[in-house]
């Protein structure tokens, strides 16, 4: 799977736009909204690009905007409440494609015909680490058990 540079700095972005909420969701406590410059500088991401980021991740409803001097971008919901898979879904499509069609769409003749299968089972592994885990969840390192028993797996970290 190659993971693109706007979904990297999506989930980024949206690292620290929880990180800036942190805390301040509290009764009578209003959260802070953050500028795409401030954005831009917490995760040295490139401002113009961070923009169109960002404008997706509001049309997906993911982060909600506030206009005037103390404007700037907001969660639109609870980090634990925004899974991983919905941001990348949010800036770059579907989790998996197999040139341009969904796996569940695809279809070969002879030998390949159970590859439909493969990349279905693919996709259905990536929602699982992908929507299994929160944005809450990413931020704090407290993976889902999934995700968890991934990671202790001897080659998880070793290049292929």
């Amino acid at each position: 799977m190659d993971i693109s540079a706007r979904s990297d700095y999506a989930v980024r972005a949206m690292l620290a736009l929880a990180a800036g909420q942190d805390g301040q969701d509290g009764p009578g406590q209003e959260a802070t909204p953050v500028s795409v410059d401030r954005l831009a500088q917490a995760q040295d991401l490139p401002v113009k690009f961070l923009e169109a980021i960002v404008a997706d991740l509001r049309r997906a409803g993911l982060v909600a905007s506030r206009r005037g001097a103390r404007g700037g971008y907001l969660l639109a919901r609870p980090a634990d409440q925004i899974g991983v898979g919905d941001i990348i879904r949010a800036v770059d499509g579907p989790l998996a494609e197999v040139r341009g069609l969904r796996p569940h769409d695809t279809a070969y003749p002879g030998e390949a015909q159970h590859l439909p299968a493969l990349w279905v089972a693919t996709r259905a592994a990536l929602r699982a680490v992908l929507d299994g885990t929160s944005l809450d969840q990413l931020r704090h390192g407290a993976w889902p058990a999934e995700v968890t028993e991934l990671l202790r797996q001897p080659d998880a970290w070793e290049s292929r």
